[in-house]
């Protein structure tokens, strides 16, 4: 919505048609645009969804990798080995597999910007939530080491972290969520952090602090803070 009202062409990629097409007629101009179904594990379909989208607008200026799951994870229970390949698989693995088909083209028109989500959970691991923590952190880390590889290239690698947002994928979180933002609130200032070309940015700005205490705060500190502190809850245990 945040770039289709700004005049851009956009690509919507997601798991459900009916959710796509429903985003699509609520955009101004949607003939202008494309949708595309495709879980984000689905490597060839993301290749050739990007190739389709690249034809379609003659080229691309901003690739958001935005796709995430999250569940609790224990790492005794082995039931919840495969919830925690399949968070991995989407938030880290298939942020390589977004971008990796954009760059040629970025390169050739010497310009462009890839955008990763991360997440204040990146920051330092959280218990019962080792494969979202873990997952982020990787995100995060991938996302410096792109920056760094495609430096001289005029494509511009953008971390964007965020704090608690109003999604449906927070409102089963069984804890308090400090400075909660709507989605339109969070995108507006994404937006804005994604076209001044920033490194890295922890949205809102208040999260950013905490981040910076909790990478601050000593091992045995942080382990006595958040020994007690509440898990998000299993997927194994809904089934």
């Amino acid at each position: 919505m945040q770039y289709a009202r700004a005049g851009a062409t956009v690509g919507l990629l997601g798991r459900r048609t009916d959710a796509l097409h429903a985003l699509l007629s609520a955009l101004p101009n949607p003939h202008l645009h494309r949708t595309y179904t495709v879980d984000v594990r689905d490597h060839a379909a993301l290749q050739a969804a990007a190739t389709d989208f690249l034809a379609h607008a003659g080229g691309i200026d901003i690739v958001i990798a935005n796709a995430g799951i999250s569940h609790g994870t224990l790492t005794e229970r082995l039931e919840d080995l495969p919830v925690f390949a399949d968070i991995v698989a989407t938030n880290v693995t298939a942020t390589v597999s977004t971008f990796g088909p954009f760059i040629a083209a970025m390169r050739a028109q010497r310009g462009g910007r890839l955008v990763g989500i991360g997440s204040v959970a990146g920051i330092r691991g959280l218990p019962g939530a080792g494969a979202y923590s873990a997952s982020k952190a990787a995100v995060m880390t991938y996302c410096e080491s792109l920056r760094v590889e495609l430096r001289g290239s005029g494509i511009d690698v953008v971390t964007i972290a965020p704090g608690y947002i109003d999604t449906p994928m927070t409102r089963h979180n069984p804890y308090p969520m400090p400075f909660l933002l709507a989605p339109d609130v969070f995108a507006a200032r994404a937006a804005r952090a994604i076209d001044a070309g920033v490194s890295y940015r922890v949205i809102p700005w208040q999260m950013g602090i905490v981040a910076k205490l909790l990478r601050l705060l000593p091992n045995a500190l942080y382990d006595l803070a958040f020994a007690r502190a509440p898990h998000k809850p299993r997927k194994a245990s809904h089934s």
